[in-house]
């Protein structure tokens, strides 16, 4: 007996595949024919639709179990699979028998025939992947993902694991969580301070913001590294763009400059965004048509178009001297919001990137310019959403770096570690930050980026 996937079955040349084949997955409807047949929806997870298995009246369960089943329920079907007549479907499962796994309550069963918010969906985490939209979305973050490593592979990069738990704040911003085995209800009784030297590690540490530091340590040996984990903001934010966790992608080379850096970035979306259009075609078209019309064609001119560059002064320009009314002001020095980077892509027509802001809104590791006043930084922004890449070329001089952290208020000792890859064979260096979750909500055009991750957190919200 051939197992093989529901979607298999359905792009199969029903004569190539064996007599007898066997398809696992859960029901999501089943409809009773006059004529002593049952035809049962089921899919799998491996595809967004689903294999119609006919199930006849002859078999022994057909009354007692197949005439049953609800959707949600599980189930193992075997037979032969033949060409459909009916339209929509090219193959169909002819049963010789159809066993069932594990039963379903249909009266309890959340995920019912109506449809439901995806702000509904958040509560049953659980169970959400199995809707249409859930499933086609985890199947683009998985190819996303699966592309991420294919590209830096076949581009000499090593894949770098860099620590979770850490004592230093790349962005310098303080949003961090705390790690501690402290016992915090003894403390809250007590009257005395957390004595950092006391705790597990002997000092302050938190969840990662970012693995760029660790990064730049391994590409001044190896040369080429990324790291793709999880990474965590402690920012108070409910917004649709915002979590406390997600994942990031961070490629970080030796002898890179802004130009290097530029180029591989625009290299990589076109890498990803051509991957999910020629192999997850199926779960596209669905978000084309059910989620953002057009969207095949927006994604396919970023692929087709060359980025285009712009620096930060003059799309402040652009910004102050437009028609357009904007929620936030627009001044030199200030941090452009989302509202300002759809514009400046409508503007242009397409995917572009924005260079040389000022360092004043700019973390410390950022190379100055020989101006003073700006830095080598690039974000680059893509039609509908603004930024999806953000990143620099790295200060490698070491006497720029000392000041730079002075400025920022950060003690050198404790970043020593990473003051001495200045001192020691410095060289330019550059990298970029790629969250995946706004990668997968630009590609699919879901509008919450709670559903393009699994289990999201949130302020408030650890549920699952």
């Amino acid at each position: 007996m051939d197992w093989i996937t529901i979607d298999a079955a359905r792009h199969a040349e029903a004569a190539t595949l064996p007599k007898s084949i066997e398809i696992r997955g859960w029901v999501r409807t089943r409809r009773d024919s006059k004529g002593g047949f049952s035809f049962i929806e089921v899919n799998d997870g491996t595809c967004l639709g689903n294999l119609q298995v006919v199930a006849p009246a002859e078999l022994s369960n057909y009354a007692d179990e197949i005439q049953k089943l609800t959707a949600g329920c599980s189930v193992v079907a075997t037979g032969e699979l033949k060409e459909s007549p009916a339209k929509g479907q090219a193959t169909e499962l002819h049963a010789d028998a159809v066993r069932v796994i594990g039963w379903c309550d249909g009266e309890t069963y959340p995920l019912q025939k109506k449809r439901h918010s995806f702000e509904k969906l958040r509560e049953w985490a659980h169970l959400r992947p199995r809707t249409n939209t859930l499933g086609a979305v985890m199947r683009v973050r998985n190819r996303i993902s699966q592309s991420i490593h294919r590209f830096y592979d076949e581009e000499g990069f090593y894949y770098l694991h860099t620590p979770i738990i850490t004592a230093s704040d790349c962005e310098g911003a303080g949003e961090m969580f705390r790690v501690t085995t402290v016992d915090l209800d003894k403390l809250a009784a007590g009257d005395k301070p957390l004595d950092p030297s006391r705790d597990f590690f002997g000092k302050p540490t938190h969840l990662t913001v970012s693995g760029q530091l660790e990064g730049e340590t391994y590409a001044s040996a190896l040369s080429r590294v990324y790291t793709f984990g999880p990474t965590f903001r402690a920012e108070n934010s409910n917004t649709s763009r915002h979590l406390a966790e997600f994942w990031m992608v961070e490629p970080e080379a030796a002898f890179f400059d802004l130009n290097d850096n530029m180029a591989l970035a625009e290299r990589f979306l076109k890498r990803v965004f051509t991957d999910c259009l020629n192999e997850c075609s199926e779960d596209m078209a669905f978000f084309d048509s059910m989620i953002e019309k057009g969207k095949i064609a927006q994604i396919q001119a970023v692929i087709d178009k060359p980025f285009e560059h712009m620096t930060y002064t003059d799309a402040v320009e652009k910004l102050t001297t437009c028609d357009e009314k904007f929620e936030y002001p627009v001044q030199w020095g200030t941090d452009l919001q989302a509202e300002h980077e759809k514009y400046l892509t409508g503007l242009v027509g397409g995917p572009l990137i924005l260079t040389d802001y000022p360092s004043s809104i700019k973390p410390f590791y950022m190379r100055v310019s020989d101006d003073g006043k700006t830095v080598a930084a690039m974000d680059v922004l893509v039609p509908g959403v603004g930024e999806i890449i953000g990143g620099s070329q790295r200060e490698e001089r070491l006497d720029v770096l000392s000041s730079r952290m002075q400025e920022a208020g950060l003690d050198e000792k404790e970043y020593w570690w990473y003051v001495d890859l200045r001192r020691y064979g410095t060289v330019p260096h550059a990298g970029f930050g790629l969250g995946l979750e706004r990668a997968v909500q630009y590609v699919t055009g879901m509008t919450n980026i709670r559903d393009v991750i699994p289990f999201p957190r949130t302020p408030g919200s650890a549920e699952f």
